[in-house]
């Protein structure tokens, strides 16, 4: 079953997951079923299920910029869904389109790259959203 209309990755995304996929084996499958079931619930469902919160400053009115901190990976044992895993991504609604723009280890960085995002969806300035 299609969840959403189009699910892209940004190339720096997949270096990223590429680089966190040496040290988390089942990242790529966790990754899947975040998409079928948090962001599905999320975006298509309405179920607020926490952990999912929109990026002040950095969405417009075609694209909303999310952070979701709840993310379970496998490879990170007793850590359940606060794994540390921050996935970054844009959800165009009108397109029904997910882009992820950034995975990372909250143990290897304390938040997104606000440049790398405002880079990607130019003229989104912050404070605008």
């Amino acid at each position: 079953m299609k969840r959403f209309e189009t699910i892209a990755r940004r190339p720096e995304f997949d270096r990223d997951l590429k680089k966190l996929s040496r040290r988390f084996r089942t990242l790529d499958e966790d990754l899947q079923h975040f998409i079928d079931t948090a962001l599905y619930a999320y975006h298509k469902l309405n179920q607020d299920i926490g952990g999912i919160f929109l990026i002040p400053g950095l969405s417009t009115g075609t694209v909303k910029v999310y952070k979701a901190k709840k993310f379970a990976c496998r490879s990170l044992k007793g850590k359940g869904a606060k794994s540390g895993i921050r996935v970054i991504y844009a959800y165009f609604e009108e397109r029904d389109q997910i882009e992820l723009v950034e995975i990372y280890y909250k143990g290897d960085k304390e938040s997104e790259d606000r440049v790398r995002i405002l880079r990607a969806y130019g003229g989104v300035k912050p404070g605008c959203g």
